[in-house]
């Protein structure tokens, strides 16, 4: 913004100071005529620095521009801000010499941003310039005129260029990026908030003549004005559809949510209508979409406060992306009725802050992307954890059990199968309550003994088992004796007589095992260990003349 504002005051500052007159067309008019009582001051005089507008019906208007002094013969560029649709004419002393106009096929040879005259040092500076502004259809809006040196003009015209390439690249590339985001999570948010910024982009391009120059699109310049109305309502449309979603209008502001609805429907409705061949339509969509245009927006900016203060933490970043582009909405169509003629500004702004907006709202749509995924991620845990020990449940434990076994090809693999031994008794002695909490501690306990990478599962009510990835069977019956040793100083009583222990089964992978065959196998094992005293680890011992092929031995194991 503050780069725009600096651009927009060194060409004003850089221009030579004009005189202006100005009055209706009427016929058999002539340049000479017209000329002649601009001289005699009978033409209504006005400032050429500020904006003023000039009516367009009829026949059109003249003005009349003259280079105050000091006069200096010198390469001049004559610059029409904004460049509003509808032609310009030239006058000479002969007649006309050239016309401008924003939607011209061919473009004119100088000005981004601006219509712009180039005038050579032939041309005396003391010779007034007669400009006809030719009659269109619609609402005009208010011009200014400068004139400066060549090489003043290039250099601004130099800048003008870089700064909204930018702001439009920038509006596109976020527009493509969410239409990414959109693809990849499945979500609209991201493509409403694509076509609100790419209708956005189209409106500016065609109101600043960035869409005929510099990238000379001139084959759309006959249905200009009809692509800039369509493009209009369905920014509105998709502003809407976005904001339902990005600030969750069905959880913070229930009661706004239908008309902001309604609006998203009823813009393309008028769309329809005016594209019509219906005179009744036409005129009933052209009468009713400056109207829904600010009460949309006005109801969007109360939409977004009552979702912010119930709440919705993205409503903020659409508050703070929509407010400065509402503001100089607002401006400019203040600007329209003849208010802040010195504030020409405020038209260009409006590309800068539409820049501004795509950022802060694609800043707001990246919260919402990790918002979204750290809900999934809780949902998942939820999903995949014990709500009473935290570990994995039954189902995830299996699901990440298979997935190990697969993975771990070639490496040995041991499997713990573990029973609290007399945790029914302390059930009926103590309660329920006690119960839960010895769990918590014992799988408190098993967590810390063992390594990250090992598989910890709650199994059943007081069973738990364990997968341990790359140990041979010394050292899975080393870390199956821990655990018993690690429970077992926990000191929760079971009643006067014992203390909480656990009995653990170890077995390890064979050729051909499967995940059902490696937990059978432990938890014979652990049965084993029961009956002989619990409060032990047992390695599975296969029947008589079962002989168990296993795994291959590894030289160096992480422990």
């Amino acid at each position: 913004m503050l780069g725009l504002l600096w651009l927009w005051f060194g060409v004003v500052l850089a221009a030579v100071p004009l005189d202006g007159g100005w009055r209706e067309v009427h016929a058999g008019d002539t340049a000479a005529a017209v000329m002649g009582q601009f001289r005699q001051g009978q033409l209504a005089a006005f400032d050429p620095s500020l904006l003023h507008s000039f009516p367009r019906a009829g026949l059109g208007t003249w003005v009349v521009l003259r280079q105050q002094p000091p006069w200096v013969d010198e390469e001049r560029v004559l610059t029409i801000y904004p460049p509003a649709l509808g032609n310009i004419t030239i006058y000479g002393p002969h007649g006309p010499v050239g016309s401008l106009a924003l939607d011209e096929a061919g473009g004119p040879p100088l000005g981004h941003g601006r219509l712009a005259y180039r005038y050579p040092a032939s041309v005396s500076a003391t010779t007034p310039i007669l400009l006809k502004l030719e009659p269109m259809e619609g609402l005009s809006p208010p011009l200014s005129f400068h004139l400066e040196s060549l090489p003043a003009f290039l250099q601004h015209d130099a800048h003008w260029l870089t700064l909204f390439s930018a702001c439009f690249a920038v509006m596109l590339t976020m527009a493509l990026m969410a239409l990414c985001f959109a693809l990849m999570l499945h979500d609209n948010t991201f493509s409403w908030y694509a076509g609100y910024i790419f209708c956005y982009a189209l409106i500016q391009s065609i109101q600043t003549g960035f869409l005929f120059h510099p990238l000379e699109i001139g084959w759309l310049a006959p249905s200009a004005g009809l692509l800039e109305s369509t493009a209009i309502a369905l920014s509105v449309a998709f502003a809407a559809l976005f904001m339902a979603r990005f600030c969750e209008l069905q959880r913070f502001a229930p009661l706004l949510r239908a008309p902001v609805m309604a609006l998203a429907i009823g813009m393309p409705m008028l769309v329809l209508m005016r594209s019509s061949s219906i005179g009744l339509l036409v005129d009933v969509a052209q009468a009713l979409v400056d109207p829904l245009l600010i009460l949309g927006a006005m109801l969007m900016l109360l939409t977004a406060i009552v979702a912010a203060a119930h709440g919705s933490r993205h409503a903020w970043f659409f508050l703070v992306g929509w407010t400065p582009l509402l503001a100089l909405t607002a401006l400019s169509t203040a600007q329209l009725s003849g208010a802040l003629p010195g504030m020409g500004w405020i038209s260009d702004a409006s590309v800068v802050a539409g820049a501004f907006e795509a950022i802060v709202l694609s800043i707001g749509l990246g919260d919402r992307a990790l918002t979204m995924r750290r809900d999934r991620d809780m949902v998942r845990a939820l999903a995949d954890n014990d709500s009473l020990t935290g570990v994995l449940n039954r189902r995830a434990w299996n699901e990440a059990a298979e997935t190990m076994l697969g993975e771990s090809t070639g490496r040995p693999v041991a499997l713990l199968f573990l029973d609290l031994d007399r945790f029914k008794l302390l059930n009926d002695q103590q309660g329920h309550r006690a119960g839960d909490r010895a769990l918590i501690e014992v799988a408190e306990a098993l967590r810390a003994e063992l390594r990250p990478s090992d598989l910890l599962g709650r199994y059943g009510g007081e069973e738990f088992i364990a997968m341990l990835d790359g140990v041979v069977q010394e050292q899975a019956m080393q870390v199956a004796t821990r655990l018993c040793r690690r429970v077992y100083r926990l000191e929760i009583p079971v009643n006067q007589e014992f203390m909480l222990s656990v009995s653990i089964g170890v077995a390890m992978r064979s050729f051909g095992d499967t995940l059902e065959t490696l937990i059978e196998r432990a938890d014979q094992a652990m049965y084993q260990a029961k009956v002989n005293g619990r409060n032990q680890a047992r390695l599975y011992d296969p029947p008589p003349g079962i002989e168990a092929r296993p795994w291959p031995q590894m030289t160096e194991v992480d422990d």
